[in-house]
């Protein structure tokens, strides 16, 4: 008996996934398809469930990182908590925290963007390594000049500059002896011990 020819299936009809953009995302908020008590950004087309529940260590840190920031950057710049940025269609990531050219009142039609943002930062106990990758990746892939994880176990500072490919040229992790000077406040100079409860 002669087996039959496996006839192979094009590209074309093969499954893939859907990418979610921007207004897909604001249409299921809508529709209360996210429930109140998760966290959800959209990512590269993927709607990721970013985080459990904040424990107290990464909510005191998160207040003490933007007290901090608020005396570098002094009044000229708008300080975001756990606020969208919009990145690109398919990108509306939430860092934790975001200081932005300028005053709420630029901000009121619209979240700011890459063109917009001074810094990011992530305030890491359960997210170090998507924080270290997928979020880096991403904010470099932006041209987001300066991005920093605050890793709240290790009481160390990690700070990604130079933004070139999709990744970051420079890396250095800062620990809670010394001091740093962001790159848009570059007379400001900030103990990392004040970036930590």
């Amino acid at each position: 008996m002669t087996p039959n020819t496996i006839t192979e299936t094009s590209e074309a009809a093969m499954p893939s996934p859907h990418r979610w953009t921007r207004d897909d995302y604001y249409r299921l908020g809508d529709l209360g398809f996210f429930p109140p008590e998760i966290r959800v950004e959209l990512i590269d087309g993927e709607i990721i469930e970013t985080m459990s529940p904040q424990k107290t260590p990464h909510t005191v840190t998160l207040h003490a990182v933007v007290h901090a920031l608020r005396s570098a950057f002094g009044g000229d710049t708008y300080i975001r908590e756990q606020s969208p940025m919009t990145l690109a269609d398919t990108s509306e990531p939430e860092p934790d925290i975001l200081v932005a050219r300028g005053t709420f009142h630029d901000y009121k039609d619209r979240h700011p963007g890459p063109a917009d943002t001074l810094l990011l930062v992530e305030i890491s106990d359960s997210t170090l390594t998507y924080d270290r990758t997928r979020k880096a990746a991403l904010y470099a892939a932006s041209g987001v000049g300066e991005y920093w994880i605050v890793n709240v176990a290790a009481r160390e500072l990690e700070v990604r500059r130079s933004p070139q490919a999709g990744s970051y040229q420079e890396a250095s992790v800062y620990y809670d002896t010394q001091s740093i000077t962001p790159l848009s406040a570059p007379e400001a100079v900030i103990a990392v011990t004040d970036l930590f409860p």
